[in-house]
């Protein structure tokens, strides 16, 4: 019995026999099935392939991502608080070297996961490390294929999982689409870890929003003023996406709101040329 894992989004499914027939997440209209059709693979194949690098944003932030590239190619992020290392979203890649580096770190308190494209090996990653929590929200349940008792699910808009780092369900990308607001982050001004449930665009000074990115379809109008709302009582001047190279640096939360401003006229108003 092995825990099959989707080549092209990642995902690993409970133990069994044979891989699945189709990976449920990849024929979902927010992700895709390649014209090569579905491929599979173990967490073991991962690992003889690839590694995780691991690069540091800033004090107490350190980025860890999959080299080469695997499935979606995310980046997760380890949260330092003073109740231990968070692990905000989850790569597939978990190796040996990976388990050494983060129990040199102090190891994990928690997982917390935006939405179920980067589920990934998250039963894997806590169980290396202490049967840590995963914290993920109950309006994605439906997408957790791989079902454990360490998975915590959590109901309303808001959950604080340890001093200064405060989930918060957005939805849009997904019903529990969620984000993560790091008090302490950027010098104490704040950090919003978001996934791409807030995606940062290449001028790093906008974000934007969609139902699937590989797909192109946006979200409706009222879906991002529900996420302006949702962010209006945090303060951020950090927005962390979900690769390494995503990020706005400066002003993130004024440029959520001009963002979302921006994307609702063009939704609402169209464009002149």
């Amino acid at each position: 019995m092995r825990a099959f894992i989707c080549c092209t989004c990642g995902t690993q499914y409970a133990p069994s026999g044979a891989p699945p027939q189709s990976c449920a997440i990849c024929e979902d209209e927010r992700q895709y099935v390649p014209a090569s059709g579905q491929a599979w693979t173990t967490l073991e194949d991962v690992a003889r392939k690839h590694a995780n690098q691991f690069r540091a944003h800033e004090p107490g932030l350190t980025g860890l991502a999959a080299v080469p590239p695997f499935a979606i190619g995310q980046r997760a992020l380890l949260v330092r608080t003073p109740q231990g290392n968070v692990l905000w979203d989850c790569v597939a890649t978990l190796d040996a070297a990976a388990i050494e580096i983060v129990k040199a770190m102090g190891g994990l308190c928690a997982i917390a996961i935006s939405h179920p494209h980067y589920y990934t090996t998250m039963v894997d990653w806590s169980r290396a490390f202490g049967d840590a929590p995963i914290h993920l929200h109950r309006a994605d349940s439906k997408w957790i294929m791989r079902p454990d008792p360490r998975i915590a699910l959590w109901d309303g808009d808001t959950k604080t999982i340890a001093e200064g780092l405060t989930l918060i369900r957005l939805g849009g990308h997904f019903a529990g689409g969620t984000v993560a607001h790091w008090a302490q982050g950027a010098g104490g001004r704040g950090a919003l870890l978001a996934g791409d449930v807030v995606m940062p665009v290449n001028d790093g000074k906008h974000v934007s929003f969609m139902r699937s990115y590989p797909n192109l379809i946006p979200l409706p109008a009222e879906a991002v003023r529900r996420i302006v709302r949702l962010l209006a009582p945090f303060a951020f001047e950090t927005v962390y996406g979900p690769f390494f190279d995503r990020l706005v640096r400066t002003g993130g939360d004024e440029a959520v709101r001009r963002s979302a401003a921006r994307y609702v006229a063009a939704l609402e108003q169209g464009f002149a040329d």
